[in-house]
């Protein structure tokens, strides 16, 4: 759990007596944060959560990511990184990192294609959102998040809680730089997303856990994939919506998040431009008011909100009265993504090939 680990194995690291120690200042640190009274316990070798010391720093390190605001301190290569977003853990898995995961939660879609094998190595902590106590039972030396609602108040645990139990804590840049994460809602973008920002959290990950190498390769294979899927595409002049999730007040994505960077590619219009809110929550007559040429829509497999699936949404669009009626629907132009698709992730990237392909598709491109 410490921020930086010895070079040897698990199975070393747990049969020596630093382990011994360093598990019972883990434990002593991590009652003080719940209760605010110190507790030590001597684990057979007389040490306490005030004399233990802590590992020495890797060659290399420490290095510093600057993150959303705050400096993420690393001072050896991560050992034991617990993602807490599947849009993190699939970035980990892609820079080849399984052997160095010790666990992942909080998933709406199944494991990005090429990524099977190694994702079925790592622990699966949760489905949804973990506890902080089964997070630290996975005894992580690194934790990265997607969003601030995971790695944040009301989430499994704010990253001050992480750093004073010595777990340097990782928060996507896609959910704040430009991004006000207050308010009840997913929050608003005072600027347009970019894939740039997606890219730095690829480099700033590869970084922390030195594969750096490893991280331009990602990065220079998804900007191909963009250039590839965007090439001599014009779609000005169509209109698209994009419906995440909830078929009572559903969520339709606003101007600038992920769906904003599919939607500036290939120079189309988004229905709700005029909201900067990421997520926002609209009546079905909004949605047929502003009757887009296609609708977008996210093939999710969680189970949290009505609708998540794709054939559920299209089954309420094409028997609601007030959407039955719609173009997109009437013409049946829907383009199907995975839940990661339409979130600030490496997916955004299939998002942009997706909606490319269907629009050239239904013959909407010049």
């Amino acid at each position: 759990m410490p921020a930086a680990r010895p070079a040897a194995s698990r199975r070393s690291f747990r049969s020596s007596r630093s382990f011994c120690s360093f598990r019972c200042s883990f434990r002593a640190r991590f009652a003080l944060l719940l209760s605010g009274t110190l507790l030590a316990s001597g684990c057979g070798s007389g040490t306490t959560a005030t004399d233990a010391a802590a590992p020495a720093e890797a060659a290399g390190y420490p290095r510093v990511v600057s993150d959303c605001g705050h400096e993420v301190k690393i001072t050896a290569p991560p050992r034991r990184a617990v993602s807490l977003n599947q849009g993190t853990t699939e970035i980990l898995l892609s820079l080849g990192l399984a052997d160095r995961m010790a666990g992942t939660a909080t998933w709406t879609d199944p494991v990005m294609k090429g990524l099977e094998k190694a994702n079925t190595g790592v622990p699966r902590l949760a489905d949804d959102m973990p506890s902080f106590e089964t997070v630290l039972d996975a005894e992580p030396d690194f934790v990265a998040a997607s969003f601030a609602s995971t790695l944040g108040p009301g989430g499994v645990a704010t990253r001050e809680q992480f750093t004073e139990l010595g777990v340097p804590a990782y928060l996507s840049p896609s959910d704040c730089v430009g991004k006000d994460n207050g308010g009840d809602g997913d929050g608003v973008r005072s600027e347009p997303l970019t894939m740039d920002t997606v890219y730095a959290e690829v480099r700033d990950l590869a970084r922390a856990f030195d594969v750096e190498q490893r991280g331009d390769d990602l990065v220079a294979g998804l900007k191909a994939r963009v250039e590839k899927a965007t090439s001599g595409i014009d779609a000005s002049g169509v209109t698209l919506m994009y419906w995440f999730a909830n078929s009572t007040s559903p969520y339709m994505a606003g101007c600038c998040g992920a769906p904003g960077i599919m939607t500036r590619e290939l120079g189309a219009e988004n229905t709700m431009d005029d909201t900067h809110e990421e997520w926002p929550q609209v009546g079905w007559e909004t949605v047929a008011d502003r009757d887009p040429d296609v609708l977008v829509i996210g093939d999710l497999t969680r189970r949290s909100q009505t609708a998540e699936t794709a054939a559920k949404k299209i089954e309420f669009l094409e028997s609601d009265p007030v959407t039955k009626n719609m173009t997109a629907v009437r013409k049946k132009r829907y383009v199907l993504l995975s839940g990661q698709a339409m979130n600030p992730t490496i997916r955004t990237v299939e998002g942009v090939e997706k909606v490319a392909a269907a629009l050239r598709a239904y013959g909407l491109t010049e």
